[in-house]
């Protein structure tokens, strides 16, 4: 990831849930004695007016684990001619970037033990797009993401599971598109 990125994705503004998600994180670390209650109290009293990723990020990245995810270096997917696939017990990164090259990219989420909160994905679909698998209670935020001229379509319904990972998507869908969709029947029987 570029500077000039990381400097964009720190201005994005934090959601609810994101906000919510530093609080839990922050109140886990003072249960584990990493910080004491005076300081809690001041994180969360941040954490709560915060406006952007950028207000939130530094809340948390002394503590290590799932909320600090800005930093480290993204899993870069190249689809190119044959394509490239995540699928089955898999770890899942804060961050990942996905290209779809010629053969595509197909991420299955449903058979991963993620214990992130958010999830980064920067999809560049070119021409063979992107699949993307998302279990049941995960959430998904696809404001980010320019359609281009495959555009997007999203199968995925219903709210956030409360602690479950949200998977936020941007870029763009390229002439191949992005497709997101719950596990079918064939992935609830891998899974079981």
């Amino acid at each position: 990831m570029t500077a000039e990125l990381a400097r964009s994705a720190a201005r994005l503004r934090a959601s609810d849930d994101d906000r919510e998600a530093v609080v839990e994180q922050l109140r886990e670390a003072a249960a584990e004695g990493r910080i004491d209650l005076d300081e809690l109290n001041e994180r969360l009293e941040l954490a709560l007016t915060a406006k952007t990723y950028g207000e939130l990020a530094p809340l948390t990245d002394d503590l290590g684990g799932p909320a600090a995810q800005s930093t480290g270096e993204p899993l870069v997917l190249r689809g190119g001619i044959h394509g490239v696939q995540r699928k089955g017990a898999w770890q899942v990164p804060p961050r990942l970037v996905v290209h779809g090259g010629i053969g595509g990219a197909h991420l299955d989420f449903s058979r991963t033990e993620c214990r992130l909160r958010v999830i980064e994905v920067e999809v560049e679909g070119q021409m063979g797009g992107a699949r993307i698998v998302v279990p049941d209670g995960w959430g998904v935020d696809t404001d980010a993401l320019d359609p281009a001229l495959g555009g997007l379509k999203s199968k995925v319904t219903g709210e956030r599971a409360p602690g479950a990972p949200l998977l936020r998507l941007s870029g763009s869908c390229g002439v191949g598109g992005v497709r997101i969709r719950r596990p079918g029947l064939r992935e609830r029987r891998r899974k079981q």
